[in-house]
């Protein structure tokens, strides 16, 4: 797995991998809006995990995420990590891990 300098760039790199869809972290699960989806752990598989951190502020700090379901939806999710992380389930949070 290549590492990147930048989170636009390596979001760029898997979306010319697939990675195409868009979700959002709830609590209990992956959401996706556009395909009314949504995606609790057993339903889905971390591919890659790029971790980036601010230069200037640790609350710049991000994770990207390249998931794969098991119904063969790819997408990238984006989450903040640090003060402003959501709050998930533990099932979640294992997953993401």
């Amino acid at each position: 797995m290549k590492n990147y300098d930048t989170l636009s760039e390596t979001m760029a790199h898997l979306q010319k991998k697939g990675y195409t869809t868009d979700f959002n972290l709830k609590t209990e699960h992956l959401e996706c809006n556009a395909l009314k989806l949504k995606l609790h752990p057993e339903d889905f598989d971390v591919d890659e995990t790029h971790r980036f951190e601010g230069m200037s502020s640790t609350d710049d700090n991000s994770v990207l995420y390249a998931i794969s379901s098991l119904n063969g939806v790819k997408g990238l999710l984006v989450d903040a990590y640090g003060v402003y992380a959501e709050n998930i389930s533990e099932e979640m949070r294992k997953k993401l891990r």
